[in-house]
């Protein structure tokens, strides 16, 4: 059996409903930080089984959200952080690493390590795409699909 990941960063305060409706379809949310109000993450946390870490825009509220996890989703070691610049010297067995803030995205293997940014969800920035990841997990091993171009009403 599969699972299916949903992987989103920097909404900044706007959750679209494309958005949303791809998260529907997931059995985990990974959120790389700069949510920037909680309320977005009660409108996803009823989905499935949520992570999320701070991101450098998330205020007070975000006080007891960690800057970094680890953690395995189907037999898959991940390590998440907002800044690329704070990921962990040690990443053990970490098989991916997650991580937002530069709203770009980017998803390259280094030392048989996938690094991904699912980019920016939120708001278009820097003229940069609205994108996100879904990643689909099955029996240890797993595959990332690009969502791109999903501006859509706000």
């Amino acid at each position: 059996m599969s699972t299916r990941i949903g992987i989103i960063s920097d909404t900044h305060n706007l959750l679209r409903p494309k958005v949303l409706e791809i998260l529907k379809t997931c059995d985990c949310i990974l959120h790389a930080g700069d949510v920037c109000r909680p309320e977005i993450l009660d409108e996803i946390r009823n989905l499935g089984n949520i992570y999320v870490v701070r991101g450098n825009c998330d205020g007070s509220w975000a006080d007891t959200l960690r800057r970094s996890l680890r953690f395995s989703i189907a037999g898959v070691n991940f390590f998440m952080v907002h800044d690329r610049n704070h990921v962990a010297w040690d990443l053990g067995d970490t098989q991916v690493v997650v991580y937002g803030h530069s709203h770009r995205y980017a998803e390259e293997t280094i030392d048989g390590r996938l690094w991904l940014n699912p980019g920016s969800c939120g708001y278009s920035r820097f003229g940069q795409e609205v994108t996100m990841a879904v990643m689909t997990v099955e029996n240890g091993s797993f595959q990332v699909e690009k969502m791109v171009a999903i501006a859509d009403e706000v």
